[in-house]
């Protein structure tokens, strides 16, 4: 199976024909898929899907630009404030780009201006798909990381931050204002807690958790 089998698209498109047509190519290449004839409709969905959360197994969704009632900026909008990350690629017709363009600084993956190639959306869906699950991913490794580094108490804390920036156990005591062998000891139980045997993997765990951890 590959990364993009099996994967659950929603379309949001207002246009009934349009909406079928884009349920038949996606499921042409097997790809599942749930359509909705407004964003309404898709938010009132997932909003109740599992006790309120995000539709956690959305690969990617496709969305109309302009819609009545709510647009497809709007829900982009509506998605964000509830702090979902969700690939899209929007449709947008003629002299929307504009819009586009705004959609993708908010973090859309990327655009169709109709009439386009059937492949073209299958191209732009598969990388959204692709970059949505390397985000999860990276979410995860984050999550992990902060996980492992929440173990520590607030002194170890402390030294863990020297002790990644590259300082011996004799200038950590010293910026501290504690002994060496105290130094000696709370590095001992950062390692462990953290699960590395180095620095240099301290350091990345902790970079890994936050990039400006180290600044």
């Amino acid at each position: 199976m590959t990364q993009t089998d099996d994967c659950l698209i929603h379309v949001v498109d207002d246009d009934a024909a349009f909406r079928r047509s884009l349920v038949f190519l996606f499921e042409s290449v097997g790809w599942r898929v749930r359509p909705h004839a407004s964003a309404e409709d898709f938010l009132a969905e997932c909003d109740t899907a599992a006790g309120g959360g995000e539709c956690a197994d959305i690969a990617c969704l496709v969305l109309d630009i302009r819609m009545p009632t709510m647009s497809g900026l709007e829900l982009q909008q509506a998605i964000l404030a509830r702090g979902w990350t969700l690939p899209i690629v929007f449709i947008t017709g003629h002299g929307d780009v504009g819009l586009a363009v705004q959609a993708m600084k908010c973090g859309a993956s990327d655009f169709l201006e109709k009439p386009f190639h059937d492949q073209a959306l299958l191209d732009a869906v598969t990388m959204a798909i692709r970059r949505g699950t390397e985000a999860r991913a990276e979410l995860a490794r984050r999550e992990d990381a902060a996980a492992a580094l929440a173990r520590l108490s607030p002194r170890e804390r402390e030294v863990a931050r020297l002790v990644a920036q590259g300082l011996p156990n004799k200038r950590v005591a010293r910026a501290l204002g504690i002994s060496e062998k105290t130094v000696h000891v709370h590095r001992q139980h950062v390692m462990e807690k953290a699960g590395v045997a180095s620095a240099a993997e301290l350091a990345r765990l902790m970079l890994r958790a936050d990039p400006a951890a180290l600044d």
